[in-house]
């Protein structure tokens, strides 16, 4: 027998194991930051209820596009972590944000102030289980499946967290803004008269957030962006990310190897316009990734390796709930998401449930080096982004949509106002009432404390 082909391949996966051993001692040691990222499809294996327009009447019916949800994983000099994902979901509930968060806890020792779940809030995503529950008309076989896909989403995201920690390589970290502009305010504009005005009414948030990821090689490996604009070019009954899953398809496809995700910013009174039609969706995507190459092309600020993170969820308060009889009343006198709102309370009355009062508010920053970062739960219009820019400085990074939407979070003005998003959209989200008039000062002084413990200056002046 000839052992010297045997010698050879015996040395060469010696040669190759002390290689990757020695790859892997230099990547555990080494101090600056580290990153890691992955990807799954999310797209459902048959037709389910699609979630965000009322006047569905029926499940899916194919795909645009896929879904996708994506993890990136960061850590500093010092071993801290965070993670952020994202998906192509109109938003989280808290039942499901709580279980992955609960199963990250468990499995990595990740705490809330660890994770934030983004969600791109596309209106060609699927229903999850305990979300939008008053909409539409679900029988049993469609909530079953509901129920089925909400549970392997949680799931694949646990899996795919645990993937993107486990690719871990050494990186550098960037920061920059750019901006774009094809979001329009729909509360001071009206759509179908869009094409006979002259000026557009605001507020609006333009800004591009970008944070660049690169190799020790100088390669692009991540990049996430944002914008604070509602996914509803589209409606019908296909899968698609939007607006949002076009910019990032086109950003990857520009930096092939390279995974994009997108972060929804305040943007639940910021509208598309117009819209309707896919070649729209696909021109905003690539006007939103020529705005993050832009972005990406220029000098951006390096991040030195060091993170802190914070998290507290304060109480909401609601108006007084309607009683027994103002459901009933309801009920009797609707066909359409109204009745389902009310029976629903009735539902919870009868069952002996108290209907709340209060409502547990997420509220999360983290300071990637010397990037602040806000992170918001529900619908938050973009007053907030605009205040809260107005405090920290225009390069702060202001995320809604982040791991609980339970309602609209309007300002204290459009509450006054009212409208869908202050007076009306409680009912979607199965709110018992509206919300009381002190939660825009609520949730702004609870930012100013959770940013403090991240360790972030707050100026003085800048306080109203």
């Amino acid at each position: 027998m000839n052992r010297l082909p045997f010698l050879r391949i015996t040395a060469s996966f010696l040669i190759l194991s002390f290689c990757h051993a020695a790859v892997s001692a230099q990547v555990r040691n080494y101090k600056g930051w580290k990153a890691g990222v992955a990807r799954v499809v999310i797209t459902p294996d048959q037709p389910l209820w699609m979630a965000g327009y009322a006047n569905r009447d029926h499940p899916s019916e194919g795909k645009i596009v896929d879904l996708w949800a994506k993890a990136l994983a960061l850590q500093d000099s010092a071993g801290k972590q965070v993670v952020l994902v994202t998906a192509d979901l109109v938003g989280i509930p808290k039942k499901l944000s709580d279980h992955i968060r609960d199963q990250l806890k468990r499995r990595f020792n990740l705490s809330r102030s660890q994770i934030a779940i983004n969600t791109s809030h596309t209106h060609t995503g699927p229903v999850l289980a305990d979300a939008l529950v008053a909409i539409y008309p679900v029988d049993s076989v469609q909530q079953h499946a509901i129920d089925r896909y909400t549970r392997q989403l949680g799931e694949k995201i646990v899996a795919l967290v645990d993937k993107a920690l486990h690719s871990m390589e050494p990186v550098q970290l960037y920061a920059g803004n750019g901006v774009t502009r094809f979001q329009v305010n729909r509360r001071n504009n009206v759509e179908s008269t869009l094409s006979l005005q002259s000026d557009l009414n605001g507020p609006n948030d333009y800004a591009v957030p970008v944070i660049k990821v690169e190799n020790n090689k100088g390669e692009l490996i991540a990049v996430a962006f944002g914008y604070a604009c509602h996914n509803t070019v589209l409606a019908g009954y296909k899968w698609s990310g939007d607006y949002a899953g076009f910019a990032q398809l086109e950003l990857e496809k520009a930096h092939p190897g390279a995974t994009a995700l997108f972060l929804q910013g305040c943007g639940a009174d910021q509208n598309p316009l117009p819209r309707r039609t896919v070649p729209l969706a696909r021109q905003y995507g690539r006007d939103l990734a020529a705005a993050v190459d832009r972005v990406l092309d220029e000098d951006m600020q390096m991040l030195p390796p060091h993170l802190t993170t914070a998290y507290a969820e304060v109480g909401l308060s609601l108006n007084t709930p309607p009683s027994k009889e103002e459901l009933t009343k309801m009920a009797e006198g609707f066909s359409d998401y109204r009745k389902r709102w009310a029976d629903h309370l009735l539902s919870d009355i009868d069952r002996g449930e108290t209907l709340r009062t209060s409502y547990p508010y997420p509220v999360e920053v983290w300071k990637l080096g010397d990037q602040p970062m806000i992170i918001l739960g529900g619908e938050v219009v973009v007053g907030y982004a605009i205040e809260l820019k107005h405090i920290f400085g225009q390069n702060v990074f202001v995320l809604g949509y982040s791991n609980d939407v339970m309602s609209y979070i309007p300002t204290a003005k459009i509450l006054q106002e009212g409208g869908y998003e202050g007076a009306s959209s409680q009912m979607v989200y199965g709110l018992p009432n509206t919300w009381r008039s002190d939660i825009e000062t609520t949730i702004l002084q609870q930012v100013l404390e959770v940013a403090k413990q991240a360790g972030i200056p707050i100026p003085s002046t800048k306080i109203n």
